[in-house]
């Protein structure tokens, strides 16, 4: 898989190596040419293939879900040290 899974990667996510018709359209050339154990193979791939699809699916949305985890930004930090009085000397 290429690129990080961080945030600031904005990407939408990994796109579609291939469209599913790669395998749809030979299925349909074997069945017109009664290919019957061609079918069978390409049909299981194609099971196969729309389940990694899902899977990579479902992984993108939970990758999409932000969790706070407590840690304060920049900002938060940066406001708090700001106030802070300088020693005398």
């Amino acid at each position: 898989m290429r690129g990080c899974r961080c945030l600031h990667d904005k990407r939408s996510g990994p796109s579609r190596p291939w469209p599913l018709s790669h395998l749809i359209d030979p299925i349909a050339e074997a069945q017109r040419e009664d290919w019957l154990g061609g079918v069978e193979g390409l049909e299981i791939s194609l099971v196969g293939a729309e389940g990694k699809l899902a899977q990579l699916d479902t992984e993108q949305a939970h990758r999409a879900t932000v969790v706070d985890i407590g840690i304060p930004t920049f900002p938060q930090i940066a406001t708090r040290t700001s106030g802070a009085q300088k020693p005398a000397r």
